[in-house]
């Protein structure tokens, strides 16, 4: 779908609270672009709401009596799929969340538990340019998402090309990376490093999720850190991180910085970025995924200059194009690849 110019965004929202259905609202028809066409109650109004005023983009809450978002999700999807934004007010242990990105959210933020205004303005996470980002997909993307796990060993040779992957990643990010690690070999012998803009709680949840789905170890890590081969790191979301060596042994490891980042903090992917080019050099492979804003270019851009491959995911493949987008219009990245192809293509650089 694409919308045409001057045409009002069509939002419908999903929220068993009286109150923060009317605060949500309120939010919403401030904006001059997004037009509010309806508000449900639970799963399954919001459902039949959906099929009756066609929206462009469906905002939804999780926990709800009876007919909950995984309901509205699931039925959306398979009847008339749409964008679906989640709020969420979950514990950052509950796996519901994950559940409702594999069955067709795209993206997810907190529920607001204070000033609604403050909440969704402030922050990293702009609901109005989420919900404006959301409506401009391409719904034929929603419905490419699946994909099936490869976890055999390959056989690498004793002198590899590259020695570490940094992949960054921000709204559609969450499929794609479970995607890549899933389908990576069993015995991959590069450490992976990895910043996902996601609200701090959820990313604990994220890694124990991607390390019980896939052949490689994932963790978050913390401070000091050594980059082991054959680990995947998910950096935290409460700093910046990059990619130090240690005094002592010059080792390759994880710190945590509190300067500030123009187009995303905490996790910037830029930051991570630019440290692991620094570090790395030309043995450095950058990875930038689906993502809204620009967030990565830069680091992209110092992994290159210093020799490293840099692969950008390609349009078609991306739920939101930004960050790739702006990564190429830039110069940043050596390669555009679909997603399905990243894991192979990654794996045929290192025996280059």
């Amino acid at each position: 779908m694409t919308l045409e110019s001057g045409n009002k965004i069509r939002a419908l929202l999903i929220e068993d609270s009286g109150f923060m259905r009317i605060l949500l609202s309120d939010y919403l028809k401030k904006d001059p672009e997004i037009e509010l066409v309806a508000t449900a109650g639970n799963g399954k109004e919001g459902f039949e709401k959906v099929r009756l005023y066609q929206p462009d983009v469906v905002i939804t809450d999780m926990v709800m009596p009876k007919y909950d978002g995984l309901y509205a999700i699931r039925q959306i999807m398979a009847s008339t799929p749409t964008p679906i934004l989640v709020l969420s007010s979950l514990d950052k242990t509950n796996p519901k969340i994950f559940d409702a990105l594999n069955e067709g959210a795209v993206d997810f933020l907190d529920k607001p538990k204070a000033d609604i205004q403050q909440t969704f303005e402030q922050g990293n996470y702009a609901l109005g340019s989420l919900v404006k980002s959301l409506a401009r997909l391409d719904r034929n993307t929603l419905l490419k998402r699946g994909h099936s796990e490869v976890t055999y060993d390959h056989t690498f040779t004793d002198e590899l090309s590259f020695e570490i992957v940094a992949i960054g990643a921000s709204t559609g990010g969450p499929g794609a990376i479970e995607s890549i690690l899933t389908r990576l070999p069993a015995n991959f012998p590069l450490p992976v490093v990895i910043a996902q803009h996601m609200p701090e709680r959820f990313l604990i949840s994220f890694a124990d999720r991607l390390n019980k789905l896939c052949p490689l170890e994932v963790r978050v890590p913390v401070t000091g850190e050594e980059l082991l081969s054959n680990k995947v790191y998910i950096v935290p979301g409460h700093t910046n991180t990059k990619v130090v060596k240690r005094i002592t042994d010059h080792r390759p490891c994880v710190t945590f910085t509190d300067r500030k980042y123009t187009e995303f903090n905490n996790p910037s992917v830029d930051c991570l970025m630019e440290s692991v080019g620094q570090v790395y050099g030309k043995k450095s492979i950058g990875v930038i995924l689906s993502g809204m804003g620009k967030d990565g270019t830069i680091g992209m851009q110092l992994i290159k200059k210093n020799g490293g491959m840099t692969i950008a995911q390609d349009e078609a493949s991306s739920v939101v194009f930004g960050m790739p987008k702006n990564a190429i219009d830039e110069k940043a990245a050596e390669r555009i690849v679909k997603l399905g192809d990243i894991p192979g293509f990654i794996v045929s650089c290192l025996d280059i």
